[in-house]
């Protein structure tokens, strides 16, 4: 999986810079007095002297398990997309126009008449796929086929940067096939741990049920499905391990893979998940990767469909029916993440969008709220971060001279992206239709796999973005030595143009 940074502390950093260096006429920084709890001595708790008057005024909503100024910003943006999208619906958009596919998506999504009177009928034709399992080669051949548009089955197939030569692409497979996210809560005995387990499994008979099987064959469905599922996460690696670079790169021939890994049709899987011809992959951890080909070789066919079936379902549920929708936030909303409320589903229709087509939502973004001013502030703003860094390592006498060569070497080649990028992604292959909003989200899906697959044994394109404009947030990619500030993060209380 690609290992992006993302930049909180480099960003407060930055934005002191810009409100520190100022020019004669302007504002001083943004210090809101107010957001102190000066009641508390800095010496005894700092965090609640720093933050306290800011938490007492802006309690966590009902809908989020935890809430800040990122979140804060994030909504104000989300109804900044509202209008822009709803704008365009009020045009005459040409049909396979981008206006026509993110109108089209918004509307679908918060469209509940539909959602509820569609029922199961969106997953229904994917389910029987998988029910017509006959022989383990069909399970081979479902897995590559589900990968494409829901959670990875077993583990998963992608294309990225080669750890040991970054300029190129190459093919990775990687451990997966968990839906409660951490291994430990599979594992662990604990009473709390215990209770999840038993609220996952109470999801799954529920969603079952909601997808047309009877009480019996959900139960027994829900109970393979956990079966499976832990004997994944026992082989699965810690957090821990997964951050150890050294115990995640294993690039092998593939005629070495049935030795080295484990007997398996990988000829058949590399052609079903459009990876045909490949002389070599990466498999991040070995184990993992061995263990889920050996429940795919014992496990019976009937616990497999079962398995196969809910990665569907699981996927398919934020977009079907408020029944599915409901469940599936009674476990992921509220039991692992705390919240209380469903966010509004204008909100989840915006993240659809975004996720789907977020470059086009971004170019409307900075057309209307990120002025070239912005931009050009940020990179002067950068370029003399990379200057005072310059400086800071031709000073550092625990240095040698051949590492600050070294040093500088890399912050001369340092990859700067401020707003958006450069060239917006063509989407005029993406089919937005009137069937149903998950059949959408899979051909939304299917355009990125396809995507992603197209830079398989070619030359890292380094102007590709990892966020889309409007996203709160930022990074740092170490595989390129590229930082990037979208459009979305660069406004109070994270940057000020006169600042």
């Amino acid at each position: 999986m690609k290992r992006i940074a993302y930049l909180i502390i480099v960003l407060a950093v930055m934005i002191t810079t810009s409100c520190t260096q100022q020019k004669a006429g302007q504002p001083k920084e943004r210090l809101d007095l107010s957001n102190l709890d000066t009641t508390v001595a800095p010496g005894v708790s700092f965090y609640q002297y720093a933050t306290g008057g800011w938490q007492e005024a802006n309690p966590i909503p009902d809908e989020y398990a935890r809430y800040g100024s990122f979140d804060q910003l994030r909504e104000n943006n989300q109804t900044q997309i509202q209008s822009l999208i709803e704008e365009l619906g009020k045009q005459e958009n040409p049909v396979g126009s981008n206006a026509q596919k993110v109108g089209d998506l918004y509307k679908m999504g918060i469209d509940s008449v539909k959602l509820n009177a569609d029922g199961t009928e969106p997953i229904r034709g994917q389910l029987e796929e998988i029910a017509a399992i006959s022989n383990k080669k069909d399970v081979i051949r479902m897995t590559a086929w589900i990968s494409r548009f829901a959670a990875n089955p077993f583990f998963g197939f992608y294309v990225a940067p080669d750890d040991m030569n970054s300029a190129m692409n190459i093919a990775h497979l990687f451990q997966s096939g968990i839906s409660m996210g951490d291994r430990d809560y599979y594992l662990l005995q604990d009473e709390h741990t215990k209770t999840v387990r038993g609220e996952y499994e109470k999801l799954m008979k529920i969603q079952f049920r909601n997808a047309g099987f009877n009480d019996e064959d959900a139960l027994k469905a829900a109970l393979n499905v956990l079966h499976i599922e832990t004997k994944l996460a026992q082989a699965h690696f810690t957090r821990e391990m997964q951050r150890q670079p050294e115990l995640n790169y294993h690039k092998l021939a593939i005629a070495d893979l049935d030795a080295q890994v484990a007997p398996f049709e990988w000829t058949y899987y590399f052609e079903q998940v459009g990876a045909a011809g490949i002389d070599s992959i990466n498999i991040g951890q070995i184990e993992p990767i061995k263990t889920a080909i050996g429940i795919i070789d014992k496990e019976p066919l009937e616990v497999l469909r079962d398995y196969l079936s809910w990665k569907v379902i699981n996927s398919a549920a934020g977009y079907l029916s408020d029944d599915f929708v409901d469940a599936n936030f009674e476990f992921y909303g509220k039991t692992l993440s705390g919240s209380k409320e469903l966010r509004p589903r204008w909100r989840r229709s915006i993240d659809a969008v975004n996720g789907a087509m977020g470059e086009v939502v971004g170019q409307l973004y900075v057309k209307k709220y990120f002025p070239p001013e912005a931009k050009e502030r940020m990179l002067d703003l950068v370029g003399n971060l990379k200057s005072a860094l310059g400086e800071r390592i031709a000073a550092l006498e625990w240095m040698s001279d051949a590492t600050k060569v070294k040093a500088q070497e890399k912050l001369s080649r340092f990859i700067v992206k401020i707003g958006y990028p450069d060239k917006w992604k063509d989407y005029s292959s993406l089919e937005i239709k009137e069937d149903s909003y998950w059949q959408n989200m899979v051909r939304a899906s299917e355009f990125a796999y396809a995507e992603m697959m197209d830079e398989l044994g070619k030359p890292v394109d380094k102007t590709k973005w990892f966020m889309s404009p409007q996203t709160v947030n930022a990074y740092y990619n170490p595989s390129s030595n590229e930082i990037c500030f979208p459009a979305g993060i660069l406004q109070p209380p994270f940057f000020y143009m006169e600042g």
